[in-house]
């Protein structure tokens, strides 16, 4: 007997849905709809809630905290050209950061259920609708948890003094990437850097999946070889 496909109900809630996809999961997400009106994912309003953020939450909420780590490392005496340092790298690190986290964990290749249930909730759904703004940024009680570890990596690595403003400096590296990266969906930037950055951008969704991770930059695409053919060439990538 041979298996029928399975076939998502996009008038259903989706996330328990995409698992039963398998292997199919992976073009399925790839064939973008392009409507700003963002899919139901769960039956339980509250789960639903949740999984909606509004792109200026990510600034009121963490920009407060980013200040707060620079005063910490300030008071902790350092000096204003150390400071300054420490955010830049702290910036630089982010960039990395989120280079990574989008080449190796959103684009993973995924084919059993929960594993495919996982990857949706994470970066699927934004390739299945890119345009659904309210689930652009990443929500902030997410955020809050992974700020954990990631403060305490900081703090085995660094000195008393400099832990707050690396700390720091990621965090606003983070809040100019989720902003960017909305701005990149629903502006329309009329001169470069942005438009740039928008058509870029917009190439990764469309045309080539598997290349061009960078949102905020294409630096780290360029280094690591993941940058995409100009325009102009011919596209290599995988259709969507």
């Amino acid at each position: 007997m041979v298996a029928q496909e399975f076939t998502v109900d996009l008038n259903k809630p989706l996330v328990f849905q995409v698992g039963h996809l398998g292997e199919a999961y992976e073009q399925w997400v790839h064939k973008p709809i392009s409507s700003k009106e963002g899919p139901r994912f769960f039956e339980n309003d509250i789960m639903e809630f949740l999984t909606r953020t509004v792109w200026w939450a990510v600034p009121t909420i963490w920009l407060p905290v980013v200040f707060y780590f620079v005063a910490l490392s300030i008071q902790r005496g350092l000096t204003l050209p150390q400071l300054a340092t420490m955010i830049g790298i702290g910036i630089i690190c982010w960039t990395l950061i989120e280079y990574s986290l989008h080449r190796f964990l959103f684009h993973i290749k995924t084919k059993t259920y929960w594993a495919n249930t996982a990857h949706y909730l994470i970066h699927g759904c934004h390739h299945k609708h890119p345009m659904d703004g309210l689930r652009l940024v990443f929500p902030p009680a997410a955020a809050a948890i992974l700020c954990v570890p990631f403060y305490n990596l900081i703090k085995l690595l660094a000195t008393d003094s400099t832990t707050p403003a690396l700390f720091g400096g990621g965090l606003f590296g983070y809040v100019v990437y989720d902003c960017t990266h909305y701005y990149l969906h629903h502006g329309q930037p009329s001169k470069d850097p942005a438009k740039s950055l928008k058509r870029y951008h917009m190439n990764h969704h469309y045309k080539i999946q598997t290349m061009g991770f960078g949102i905020t930059s294409s630096v780290w695409d360029s280094v690591f070889g993941t940058l995409p053919p100009s325009s102009g060439g011919k596209s290599s990538g995988k259709s969507s």
